[in-house]
């Protein structure tokens, strides 16, 4: 097995350390766990755990056989602003009206409450960052969200949650890329070796694009080896649980933005102390809304009833058989689109079909593999998943079966023999649409039925 080092820059790494941090050790016995989230930016499970090709992530594939690895877990947003604001909430984006992303200033309706508010009260030291990054990204206005920047300024004995952002997963020209990740591997990732979505072409500059994101992975498994580090230095691993996630899908057409698997399939990988079972592979539908939930519940703070997400860890624990994500504004481009998926099915709805599948300014420069799509598009050479990046418009709606298309490139919409499946999907998504009161779809004119599929 490949082993990766990674020489660590500024521009790339915070320059103080976590590991260089010192925190008081609970005491032993003590009955609340802390909690750690760490939040890697724009991933989806392009893991080794996760049998990606190409890919080499020992800390996190060390954290899997010691925890729970979770297969089918789903973002409620595919871009970072509303997915957090809803993990933040435990509350679907669509409901608190902060579904664009990055409009700011927005009210959270009477009661509600952010977790760190909750876990606050019930004891708990919050802490953004330690070290690493400090994104919250959040549309909704708010006092005090976290107590400090680092665990280690709690209290002696205080149980503690904290929120960590890996962001080399993001692209973030403004930090040279993942280029700059890239040049400092000394074993960067063979792009001959990395296995392409079929919508993509087989081109030098589409393998070099997906290798770098594979070496972008790798960093971030670095860091949480760097945590996981910390916390067993500082003799609290036994007492602390360790979430690991994404915050959306991964940074790549068909990924974020879009509500593709790739733009909200993200990795969930949680380590407890005491697993009963180690190495768990979890098959369960499972919202990130769910970890808020979970998050409040093994800290022992009383569920709000507001709470849109449920507990997926302990007695209380609930399966859900489908999840939801919208998406709505993406910087100047507004298209409002929603979906329900199943283990098996996905039904999305375009309200804004004419759209196509544009992208924002912001992603057209950054997305390496557009130029060539053009490029070959306009010569004639891509095949017909390809050619699905350019389409001018999109379908009213979609409808795809997972287990036989997991790419999602058939949609089976009109197919008479996948009508069953339409009329259920299509109706469970009316019913979450009403009961959530959509503010995204409140912003659009709907008259007497769907606007899209003409069902409700």
């Amino acid at each position: 097995m490949r082993r990766r080092d990674f020489v660590k820059s500024a521009g790339i790494v915070l320059a103080a350390s976590p590991l260089a941090m010192c925190a008081e050790e609970a005491p032993e016995g003590t009955k609340r766990p802390n909690i750690v989230w760490i939040m890697a930016e724009d991933i989806s499970t392009e893991l080794g755990c996760y049998g990606h090709p190409g890919v080499k992530t020992p800390n996190l594939d060390n954290m899997a056989k010691q925890g729970i690895r979770y297969t089918n877990a789903f973002c409620t947003a595919p871009s970072c602003t509303p997915s957090r604001n809803a993990m933040m909430t435990g509350v679907y984006q669509t409901r608190t009206d902060t579904q664009d992303q990055r409009r700011r200033g927005v009210t959270l309706p009477k009661g509600m409450k952010p977790i760190t508010h909750l876990l606050r009260k019930a004891g708990y030291y919050t802490a953004l960052g330690c070290g690493y990054g400090a994104k919250t990204d959040l549309n909704f206005k708010v006092k005090n969200l976290f107590d400090g920047k680092d665990w280690g300024a709690r209290k002696k004995g205080q149980p503690f949650f904290a929120q960590i952002t890996l962001h080399e997963t993001h692209r973030l020209p403004q930090r040279g890329g993942w280029g700059a990740i890239r040049e400092q591997s000394s074993n960067p990732v063979d792009p001959e070796a990395v296995e392409l979505p079929p919508y993509f072409p087989d081109h030098p500059v589409c393998r070099k694009d997906w290798a770098m994101y594979l070496d972008a992975v790798e960093y971030v498994d670095s860091h949480v080896g760097e945590i996981l580090k910390r916390l067993k230095d500082e003799g609290i691993a036994g007492n602390t649980i360790v979430i690991f996630s994404g915050d959306n899908g991964r940074c790549h057409l068909r990924g974020k933005c879009w509500l593709y698997d790739g733009g909200i399939h993200v990795p969930l990988i949680i380590r407890r102390p005491e697993n009963p079972k180690p190495g768990t592979v979890n098959v369960d539908m499972v919202s990130m809304i769910d970890i808020s939930a979970t998050i409040l519940d093994v800290a022992g703070v009383e569920l709000p009833e507001y709470l849109d997400g449920h507990p997926i860890l302990g007695p209380r624990s609930t399966k859900r058989e489908h999840i939801f994500a919208a998406r709505d504004l993406i910087d100047e481009v507004m298209d409002h689109i929603r979906c329900v998926r199943t283990k098996r099915f996905k039904y999305i709805r375009n309200y804004n079909p004419e759209n196509g599948y544009h992208e924002c300014k912001y992603v057209q420069k950054n997305r390496p593999m557009l130029a060539v799509i053009k490029e070959l598009g306009a010569q004639g050479r891509l095949t017909k998943a390809q050619e699905l990046i350019l389409a001018k418009t999109k379908p009213k709606e979609e409808l795809y079966d997972l287990e036989a298309d997991p790419h999602e490139l058939k949609n089976l919409a009109q197919s008479p023999h996948r009508q069953k499946e339409l009329e259920k999907l299509r109706a469970l998504l009316d019913e979450w649409i009403a009961e959530t009161k959509d503010k995204g779809l409140a912003q659009i004119e709907i008259s007497g039925t769907a606007a899209a599929s003409g069902s409700r």
